[in-house]
């Protein structure tokens, strides 16, 4: 995300980002530790997130009241959950590997709704050379079903976002795309894709 975090500062944005360990603990767990720490940033300023992935679905998990959300924008979350994760969290290696918000990912169906209005950029480059989870995760997916390597399109909507839209990028790189750089920061400046 260091990229897109510098062409948003570039755009004058006041830009923080914050890593987790989504492999140790479970989705609450992360989505408490996230909260305080915007908490604590925010000192009470109005927040806008750009999340990619997990961190779309950590954000929802954040309920914390102090938080004054103003928009978010999510880079292909698993917001219907992941069949991939479904598929595959019955394994060892993945459970090990994934850890507990990994698993969680198979169920996506009781999740809360992010606390502000909120746009999706969902990827549908299946396979690139660089993105090495596509090498074995896109073939998972049914025949013609749009995705980005590990996220299916339809798995990144959710009722009530206020936009969605569609880029050429895979999923581990989607934050990289001129296009998806366009459209974040148009959403989090006037709350609309152009």
């Amino acid at each position: 995300m260091a990229g897109l975090a510098s062409h948003l500062s570039m755009h004058g944005f006041d830009v923080a980002a914050r890593a987790y360990p989504s492999r140790r603990h479970s989705i609450s767990y992360l989505a408490g530790a996230v909260g305080d720490w915007i908490r604590e940033r925010a000192a009470g300023r109005p927040v806008s997130a750009v999340t990619h992935s997990l961190g779309g679905v950590v954000l929802r998990h954040v309920r914390d009241p102090d938080i004054r959300w103003e928009r978010v924008v999510m880079l292909a979350p698993p917001n219907q959950g992941s069949r991939l994760a479904a598929s595959l969290a019955h394994r060892t290696l993945f459970r090990w590997f994934y850890g507990p918000a990994g698993i969680e990912l198979a169920d996506g169906s009781r999740w809360p709704a992010p606390l502000a209005p909120f746009a999706v950029i969902a990827g549908t480059r299946t396979l690139a050379l660089v993105n090495p989870t596509s090498w074995t995760m896109a073939r998972r997916f049914p025949r013609g079903m749009a995705h980005d390597g590990t996220v299916a399109v339809e798995e990144t909507r959710l009722a009530g976002m206020t936009d969605h839209a569609e880029v050429d990028a895979t999923h581990t790189w989607i934050m990289n795309d001129p296009r998806t750089r366009e459209l974040v920061v148009s959403y989090l400046r006037t709350g609309r894709f152009p």
